[in-house]
């Protein structure tokens, strides 16, 4: 059985620094996506709406990771991806406070991936998990990212606006312009609670306007 082993270039995107911003190169992707907003006085950990669509696709990714490790024709093997989102914010802005906030839950999928096996996937998760409204809302699609900065943010999320500051410091000396919508890579799972652990990706896309040295 071959195992899957992600290009180095991919690899990298999810392995950033805590010490430090990078600039990447983010190139079009395949996903899983679902589309929700946070409940009024409701956060990423406390959201019904969040975590629901959070267990349908985890349930899905993994579905497909063993639907493709048991092909018998040719069976493929690999770890599934961490689950990301795509913020957009409400007129405050305050991470601590997202209540209103529209989402784009995310999780990246192997190329070989095909819809096919999605539909089977989403079937599958049907029959086990009955009729559950968010399924409904899934679709599987690309999504091109492209120029970006990211660091990784170690800590709870109350804490991440210190690091989306420094990220803020590096684009004005760098020359770029913050663009895009936040983004957020839940390397810790999102639907645990370890505050002084948790590891999460803090991206956001940039337009670059003027070249300078590299740091």
């Amino acid at each position: 059985m071959a195992k899957l082993i992600l290009d180095e270039n991919i690899t990298r995107l999810y392995a950033p620094s805590a010490r430090y911003v990078s600039t990447v190169e983010v190139p079009e992707l395949k996903f899983l996506m679902i589309d929700g907003v946070i409940e009024n006085e409701e956060n990423l950990k406390t959201s019904e709406n969040f975590q629901e669509a959070l267990n349908v696709l985890s349930g899905i990714s993994f579905t497909l990771k063993f639907m493709s490790k048991l092909n018998r024709k040719n069976p493929i093997d690999y770890n599934t991806m961490p689950m990301e989102a795509l913020w957009q914010a409400n007129t405050d802005g305050d991470l601590n406070n997202r209540g209103g906030w529209a989402w784009t839950l995310m999780a990246m999928q192997p190329a070989h991936i095909t819809q096919e096996m999605v539909d089977n996937a989403l079937e599958s998760l049907r029959k086990k998990q009955g009729e559950v409204p968010m399924i409904n809302l899934m679709r599987y699609g690309h999504f091109r990212e492209g120029s970006a900065i990211q660091i990784m943010h170690v800590g709870s999320q109350e804490l991440a606006s210190m690091t989306l500051d420094r990220m803020k410091d590096y684009a004005k000396y760098k020359g770029y312009e913050i663009s895009g919508l936040y983004h957020e890579i839940y390397i810790s799972d999102p639907r645990h609670e370890h505050p002084d652990k948790e590891r999460t990706i803090i991206r956001h896309p940039v337009k670059i306007v003027e070249k300078s040295d590299e740091q």
